[in-house]
């Protein structure tokens, strides 16, 4: 009876597993694409801004650093995450992942405060800028953005790794929009103080990119259950089960994207099988909430008469 239990348990996690190693390696393949792109994009332009002399393009192109920066990170940390666990890491390396989307997160914020500064140092004499060659710049950098856009969004947002890079990628085609507006509205005879305005709005919208990678990686850090999880809803869950009394000291958090647990104390009526309900609550925490990992401690409701002290010295 416990060796079947113990088998059940293993597959279940087994699955759970296999279906995160294949989200990682679709993931990985997003990525390289996505490097790839954004590379080519950056060294076009970094070279196109200083000859523009636009700031809207110099600062796209540093957005396109910090991507460039933030997929490497995020490759390295999907490569670490599939590290075996050894030693007292017994999960392994798989929160690297988690620690790399927060440093990309910081990242925006650095880039977002850099672009800002510059700006506004821009607003008091704006330069003269190329527009013809501002608006050819941002009209192929929005191509290349959307197109590292599509080839991300296509894949499991729940890796936040991905989610990452993908807002990143997403920022830079608004950022393209806007170095686009920048470089008509200068070609057609407009004021040169329309780059640093573009160049502010950018800072602000890589700012607010920032925000779900540096609250959603913090969360996992400080223990959280998942976003989309129910603590009470999956407590009561486990206490519909046939034979459940109770349950306390209920922990559910996330080791990784897609890797939630759960640790929990059941306490059963006296007469059941404790076993079976384990595996009967293994398959619901599963199934209906995607928990693969599970450490539940099974206890057997107390008799109200093992609570009394029998024999107790008499007072007189």
């Amino acid at each position: 009876m416990h060796s079947h239990s113990h088998d059940h348990a293993g597959h279940a996690h087994g699955y759970g597993a296999h279906a995160l190693e294949a989200r990682r390696e679709d993931s990985r393949r997003r990525l390289w694409i996505a490097l790839a792109i954004n590379g080519a994009l950056l060294v076009a332009e970094a070279v196109g801004g200083l000859i523009t002399g636009s700031l809207a393009v110099l600062a796209d192109a540093g957005h396109l650093l910090s991507d460039v920066g933030s997929i490497g990170l995020a490759l390295f940390a999907a490569r670490l995450a599939t590290l075996p666990a050894v030693g007292r890491r017994t999960f392994g390396y798989q929160r690297s992942e988690v620690l790399a989307a927060l440093v990309n997160g910081l990242l925006l914020v650095v880039v977002s405060v850099v672009i800002a500064i510059a700006a506004i140092g821009r607003f008091a004499d704006p330069p003269e800028i190329d527009g013809l060659g501002v608006l050819l710049l941002g009209a192929f950098g929005l191509a290349g953005n959307l197109a590292a856009t599509l080839v991300l969004a296509r894949g499991q947002r729940e890796d936040i790794n991905l989610e990452g890079a993908l807002r990143h990628s997403a920022a830079d085609a608004l950022g393209s929009v806007g170095v686009l507006i920048a470089g008509a509205w200068v070609l057609f005879g407009g004021s040169p103080i329309v780059d640093p305005v573009v160049g502010l709005l950018i800072a602000v919208l890589v700012l607010a990119s920032s925000w779900r990678l540096i609250k959603e990686p913090l969360d996992v850090l400080m223990e959280s259950a998942p976003a989309n999880l129910d603590v009470d809803v999956v407590g009561a869950a486990i206490c519909s089960e046939g034979g459940v009394r109770s349950v306390h000291d209920l922990h559910i958090w996330t080791v990784t994207a897609g890797f939630g647990a759960i640790a929990a104390h059941v306490v059963v009526a006296a007469d059941t099988d404790r076993d079976l309900v384990r595996r009967r609550l293994e398959l619901t925490l599963g199934e209906q909430f995607g928990i693969e990992h599970t450490t539940l401690q099974m206890e057997e409701e107390a008799e109200p008469g093992l609570l009394r002290v029998e024999n107790a010295p008499d007072a007189g």
